[in-house]
């Protein structure tokens, strides 16, 4: 007799979160007469296709003691029969032994991702090889019973995957794995649900009107419209954006610069291949969900390409192969692709406390990501401490940018490279030489002091900054570029707000303790936008204020873009219409372009005052990012708003600013609320914005009347921007995450006040 090689599973909490500890899942030990030896019992390793089935196990410790452990469930769809494949479970196992179940199915050891799981199991249990983009990720089901006469305990969190081909695979290319499996068939999804209602005892049971219902909900619905349908629908979706034309003047352009701006433009077009591998594992994918609708799917799998594999299975006479759907995922994972798609914040904690301080920084900074060994192209063992990638320990593993996406980054620098050389501009020369060395280096320290010294007729601003798309922990840049034209003019009208930072500073509605006394006068651009890529999707952006890395923000403050021609276009396609819809007759006037973009540019100059980098009442130095995690770009949004508002008034009252201003900026604000709320609770902004509005309701600054339309309370507006500035710098200037979880799950919600207008309209 001999003993497989240990596996091990591990240990969740009841929430599904790692302990950090491990079990076996059992030793195994297989009997099998085998005819090589006359018929005297032989002993074989699991996964073993010799003859014989009979097999004897040690007790599973998870089971026995009622561990919560993770699981994948595979379901094999046949598209153009409705039906999913079953197997029977073979009799020795110790769990519904000879019932019909899942496709495929099997336990997530510890240290292997759910994916590479899923691919696993299919392959061993079936024969079936199939790349990553045949699995879907469809929910995640808790199994909680005892069986077995209580011997059994099952407390498994289950990944469940659908793979969906074209049509069936032959029942005589499947080589099943005889110590799992010992037969499958195919079974229309209602007649099998029907048995699962039925409680029919030839079926392992699960609940078709709890969670599992799921599975069947999700078929039924995706093939329940016809194409003509889906089409009409996403013509819906589309139609709510307002198309506009963007035609800068490029007289201005000196030829050098014009040879410049086409490898510019062309090195910007890559950056959209990068932001699509950032935020999925497919980058078809990525471009398939709606930021309108909290990044929901618009297309489903059954929308997508059909893709042929002739070696998945052992051959057939007269198959061709299989034909699968890629998949299109329901849902985002929340930390995008920066991370193991079934990473959570608990294991990602616990590894993160093993790594040196070095490494800490690493796995937290911008320009990396975290994957998993099982799911790299590299082994552990392979693993060096080279500058193409950090080693760290466990699992997980650190890759940098420069590594990961080196292929499209090599392509844009070089671009970048050829427009350095062809520009006339002597601060654009700098600025795109050094940024085409820090996408090979992933060093951009460099580049974005360059970009803040930028003095160009061309303004460009390339390279991963903002956080938004790290929901897990607001901790990863995605790449982006924007390509304008520097209005001149516009730009020397708005000089006045960067010089008067450290002003603005001095007088937050804060406690001096966290306030700064070395805030950088913020240099402000005003630009017509040319081109934009990357992460830009969706309700595109009037302004930004960057970098983001608290280095530069402590040495040198900050620099702010306008774009000025979105901003026109957003007020006349958007704004004037939604105040037209929810402001009060007696107000309407108020609502103009001056006050609206003048708050913008306020909006950026907030980003740059405030809390950024911060002692913690222990004495740790640390950042409002780092300590505010997946809640900080919200919160930073709200305060950018709110701080922005307190600010114009600030410089009202000081004369700085035209006193016209003083009711005009709220109300415009007011009508800017329901703009801002449309992108969803899923959206920083949409989130930051629903805080707002719900606090200035309640505190009485904003008054819905009985024709379900809104006006401002001048007369409580004031101090109630400055109490929720107040509570926001705050809570940033304490690290406080449990003070602004309580902020945001109290305030940033929908209510029926934001849904007035939506329902008039």
């Amino acid at each position: 007799m001999a003993a497989a090689p240990e596996e091990r599973l591990d240990v969740l909490t009841a929430a599904g979160e790692k302990t950090g500890t491990s079990k076996p899942r059992y030793t195994t030990v297989r009997r099998r007469y085998s005819r090589l030896l006359g018929g005297m019992p032989s002993i074989e390793s699991r996964g073993s296709a010799a003859d014989g089935a009979c097999f004897a196990f040690r007790r599973s410790e998870v089971h026995r003691d009622g561990d919560y452990h993770r699981a994948v469930h595979v379901w094999i769809y046949s598209e153009s029969t409705g039906e999913l494949l079953l197997q029977r479970r073979a009799d020795c196992k110790d769990s519904w032994p000879g019932q019909w179940d899942i496709s495929s199915a099997g336990h997530i050891s510890a240290g292997d991702s759910s994916l590479f799981s899923a691919q696993r199991e299919l392959h061993e249990e079936l024969g079936i090889k199939l790349p990553v983009d045949a699995f879907e990720l469809i929910f995640v089901f808790l199994q909680e019973c005892i069986i077995n006469d209580g011997t059994y305990t099952n407390n498994e969190y289950n990944d469940v995957y659908l793979v969906t081909t074209l049509t069936p695979i032959p029942l005589e290319a499947f080589t099943l794995q005889e110590s799992e499996v010992s037969a499958v068939k195919y079974m229309h999804y209602d007649e099998y649900k029907n048995c699962l209602a039925k409680e029919n005892g030839e079926y392992v049971p699960y609940d078709v009107n709890g969670r599992y219902g799921q599975l069947f909900a999700i078929i039924e619905e995706r093939y329940k419209s016809d194409m003509e349908s889906r089409s009409l629908t996403l013509q819906k979706k589309i139609s709510r954006y307002a198309p506009i034309y963007m035609e800068p003047d490029l007289s201005s352009l000196s030829e050098g610069d014009k040879e410049a701006l086409g490898y510019i433009l062309k090195a910007s077009i890559v950056i959209d291949d990068i932001f699509y591998e950032q935020v999925h594992l497919s980058s078809i994918t990525s471009v398939c969900m709606s930021c309108l609708d909290e990044s929901k799917a618009f297309l489903s799998t059954a929308d997508s390409a059909v893709k042929l594999l002739t070696d998945a299975t052992k051959p057939v006479s007269g198959w061709m192969g299989i034909e699968y759907r890629a998949a299109f995922p329901l849902n985002k994972p929340a930390g995008a692709n920066f991370y193991p798609p079934d990473m959570d914040k608990k294991e990602f904690e616990l590894w993160k406390n093993g790594l040196t301080d070095n490494e800490q920084k690493d796995a937290t900074g911008f320009f990396t990501i975290i994957k998993r060994h099982d799911s790299s192209s590299s082994s552990p063992e392979a693993q060096t401490n080279g500058s193409d990638q950090i080693k760290a320990s466990d699992d997980l593993f650190i890759v940098p940018y420069s590594k990961e996406y080196r292929s499209s980054l090599e392509i844009a620098s070089k671009l970048l490279q050829k427009a350095s050389e062809c520009s006339d501009s002597p601060s654009l020369k700098n600025l795109l030489r050094t940024k085409a060395d820090a996408f090979l280096s992933n060093d951009y320290y460099e580049s974005d002091v360059a970009w803040m010294e930028l003095d160009s007729k061309i303004d460009v601003t390339i390279g991963p900054y903002e956080t938004y798309e790290d929901a897990l922990f607001s901790y990863k840049a995605t790449f982006e570029a924007f390509v304008g034209i520097r209005d001149d003019a516009a730009t020397s009208q708005v000089k006045l707000f960067g010089d008067q930072l450290q002003v603005l500073e001095r007088n937050l509605p804060l406690d001096n303790i966290f306030k700064s006394d070395n805030v950088s006068a913020a240099p402000i651009r005003v630009i017509n936008l040319l081109y934009n890529s990357g992460d830009v999707k969706g309700p595109q952006t009037v302004a930004f204020n960057l970098p983001n890395d608290e280095r530069i923000v402590n040495e040198r403050g900050t620099s702010m873009v306008m774009l000025k021609n979105i901003s026109e276009a957003k007020f006349k396609h958007i704004l004037k219409p939604i105040a037209d819809a929810c402001i009060r007759e007696d107000q309407k006037d108020y609502v103009d372009f001056e006050p609206y973009y003048t708050h913008i540019v306020c909006h950026e100059c907030c980003h740059g005052i405030g809390p950024h980098s911060i002692v913690l009442p222990s004495g740790k130095k640390s950042t409002v990012r780092m300590e505010l995690q997946e809640l900080h770009s919200a919160l930073e949004e709200a305060k950018a708003d709110i701080v922005g508002l307190w600010a114009l008034n600030f410089l009202i009252k000081k004369e700085l600013l035209p006193k016209s201003l003083s009711k005009s900026m709220y109300v415009s604000f007011l009508a800017g609320c329901f703009r801002s709320i449309r992108f969803g609770l899923e959206e920083a902004h949409g989130k930051g914005q629903a805080l707002q509005f719900n606090w200035l309701y309640e505190k009485g600054a904003f008054i819905l009347h009985s024709d379900e339309t809104f006006s401002v309370d001048f007369t409580k507006v004031e101090d109630a921007v400055e109490s929720l500035s107040r509570e926001i710098l705050t809570i940033q200037a304490k690290g406080d995450k449990p003070a602004a979880q309580s902020l945001l799950q109290s305030r940033a919600t929908l209510t029926h006040h934001h849904c007035v207008w939506h329902w008039r309209r």
